[in-house]
């Protein structure tokens, strides 16, 4: 596929040469109205507003650079739906676990643009795993996300405990000081949201958390199978860290557990932070500020996730990458745009600057200058940048980078810093059906908790389940 977008973009080049430019004549230049729409969730357009204006003093061939903001909710089919008419938008954000069912919709960057070897150089190690795939550059991340430790300073300290846990087992003792249940068995304090599939945010992605810092391998080397109850050998021991994770994170749920703190019927995780009821989370930054508006006197902070131990710390990634749409309706080419002396616009030359909008985007540009190049003539010039693109896209957002420059800048923010630490060490693994994977999980969290299901019994039919889909 790459070679046959250099091949066209090729052809297009001596095409437009060609016809419009009277066979290499200097004295008339090539141009074109070039009209970029790009869709994404969470991020309102003002996050863009500067960045766009920059572009558009770089490059003249882009007239203009539309975004568009759609609710987490709809999204997915809105844009599959446009994709498939062909008239989607020519970049769109893609959730890290979506690449296995997207590929075949979107294009690889050219290496002119975004070469492998620059992209690991630029960002975190879970965006090559989640965005590369032989060599090949599918989309690129602005922000990474990962978990961390939400903790309620005055329940903390009311508990004599000095600092938040650093590993798990100072996290269960924890727990154990953190939580009051009354004489009728009632939880009146959680120590932590943990245990439970339904009233847990991102319940899921604990689990997975949980069984990735155990040592769980979740797919074979060619993911056509779930692996994540396999086997793995440690030295001379043979563990099974898939079935430990599940049992570790249950038992915060099991009534006759010693670290019983959570139950069905607590308020949800997030509504039960904020209103003080549970000391201990574990989420993703953008619930800071969630919990900030629901609750401004709530003396909170965050802290590092625990680990096992600290000599291998894992955390886990969700976050979103641009990638570009492989195919897109072209635009008509009217009279009036021909009379300027503009050329029409070919899918190639959409492919190629859609992918030159996303470099100038997210990736560092040394000595504040970026080369633009022409889709048409591969002519080029040095633009000198105003800014850092993706450095004003997260003062105004307020993320954690997925740049590793810019994460040192975060590193001491008081707020993103334990998710900065967060990204060097996040994965992720590979999914063919994120949705449906999630559900089978959680389902298999709500058989251990029913007891109708041991850990092992439950995890082994959730991996039957998971090859099942990766196998369609």
């Amino acid at each position: 596929m790459r070679k046959k977008t250099k091949i066209g973009i090729t052809i297009a080049t001596l095409f437009a040469v060609m016809t419009f430019s009277g066979f290499g004549c200097k004295d008339k230049a090539v141009s074109y109205d070039m009209t970029l729409e790009v869709w994404g969730v969470f991020d309102d357009s003002d996050a863009f507003t500067e960045i766009i204006s920059a572009y558009r003093d770089a490059n003249p061939n882009v007239k203009e650079v539309r975004y568009r903001k759609f609710t987490p909710e709809s999204y997915k089919k809105d844009l599959l739906d446009a994709l498939a008419s062909g008239e989607g938008p020519d970049i769109f954000m893609i959730h890290n676990t979506w690449l296995p069912s997207f590929q075949d919709k979107i294009v690889a960057a050219p290496d002119t643009l975004v070469g492998e070897q620059e992209f690991r150089a630029n960002f975190v190690d879970v965006a090559a795993n989640d965005f590369l795939r032989d060599g090949a550059v599918y989309a690129v991340p602005l922000s990474v996300d990962s978990l961390a430790l939400y903790y309620n300073r005055d329940l903390l300290n009311a508990a004599g405990i000095v600092t938040p846990p650093t590993t798990w087992d100072e996290f269960n003792e924890a727990v154990k000081k953190l939580t009051r249940i009354d004489q009728f068995g009632a939880i009146t304090q959680s120590g932590a949201a943990l245990g439970t599939a339904y009233n847990v945010n991102r319940s899921p992605d604990i689990l997975a958390l949980l069984m990735l810092q155990g040592g769980a391998t979740m797919t074979d080397r060619d993911h056509v199978r779930a692996t994540f109850t396999d086997p793995v050998t440690v030295g001379s021991n043979t563990q099974t860290p898939g079935v430990t994770g599940l049992t570790f994170y249950t038992q915060f749920a099991r009534s006759t557990s010693s670290l019983y703190t959570w139950n069905k019927r607590q308020h949800y995780s997030l509504d039960a932070f904020y209103e003080g009821t549970t000391a201990m989370m574990i989420n993703y930054s953008w619930h800071y500020d969630t919990i900030r508006r629901k609750n401004e006197k709530l003396n909170f902070a965050v802290a590092a996730l625990p680990q096992i131990t600290q000599d291998n710390p894992v955390s886990y990634a969700n976050y979103w990458g641009l990638a570009v749409a492989k195919n897109k309706t072209p635009p008509k080419f009217d009279s009036s745009t021909a009379q300027r002396g503009a050329i029409p616009v070919t899918n190639d030359m959409r492919l190629f600057e859609s992918w030159q909008f996303l470099r100038f985007l997210a990736l560092k540009h040394d000595g504040g200058q970026m080369t633009i190049t022409s889709a048409a003539t591969g002519a080029q010039k040095a633009s000198a940048l105003p800014f850092d693109p993706a450095e004003n896209y997260l003062q105004k957002t307020k993320k954690p980078s997925a740049r590793r420059d810019l994460l040192e800048q975060q590193k001491k923010d008081p707020v993103l810093g334990p998710f900065v630490a967060g990204n060097l060490i996040a994965k992720s693994w590979y999914q063919i059906a994120p949705e449906a994977t999630e559900a089978i999980l959680a389902e298999a969290i709500d058989a251990v908790n029913n007891g109708t299901l041991a850990p092992q019994e439950a995890l082994s039919i959730a991996q039957t389940r998971v090859s099942q889909l990766m196998r369609k």
